[in-house]
């Protein structure tokens, strides 16, 4: 796994709108910790991890914001809204195009980034260490990034495999 944005380097630009309409960039965050969920309305994952996420964003508090970021290609923009409805999420954005997935290099949903409050990225990876062998969590990374992050230091770790459902990409012929 040889990441797109190397740990330590400012985390990608970006401008998307919500289920609004209303522009959300990265640069509006600064001063708070970031963490980036490229999510799916239909993933078994993402829907495991939303109720969790919603919890820690409510302990979190104002210093952390979580944005959830819709890029799959087969996901109608109607799925999208009633699965984020359903499920609580604050702030579900359209990456209708993939190219803030493209950009971070996302490889699956959910695929997670988390940005300190001066930009740089701290973490990319999985929520926790589950895999397909290992199916009760030992570690939940993100909280433990959060925390580090929220007392002025750094994760213990910063970078793990991914694991979900595929990001579904556009055809080459249908962009």
């Amino acid at each position: 796994m040889d990441p797109i944005i190397k740990i330590g380097a400012q985390a990608p630009s970006f401008e998307l709108i919500d289920l609004k309409g209303v522009m959300h960039t990265l640069e509006d965050l600064r001063g708070r910790i970031v963490v980036i969920d490229f999510w799916s309305a239909e993933c078994d994952w993402c829907e495991r991890l939303d109720g969790e996420l919603i919890a820690w964003l409510e302990a979190w508090n104002e210093k952390v914001r979580v944005l959830w970021i819709a890029s799959n290609a087969n996901e109608s923009r109607e799925l999208i809204e009633r699965v984020a409805t359903m499920r609580n999420l604050p702030t579900v954005l359209l990456d209708d195009h993939q190219q803030v997935a493209d950009l971070y290099g996302a490889e699956t949903t959910p695929h997670f980034f988390v940005a300190d409050s001066e930009g740089n990225l701290a973490y990319q990876g999985s929520w926790d260490d589950i895999t397909f062998r290992q199916r009760v969590a030992t570690q939940v990374y993100i909280p433990q990034v959060v925390a580090a992050l929220s007392q002025g230091g750094t994760p213990q770790i910063t970078q793990t495999r991914p694991y979900g459902c595929v990001l579904v990409r556009f055809s080459e012929s249908n962009p």
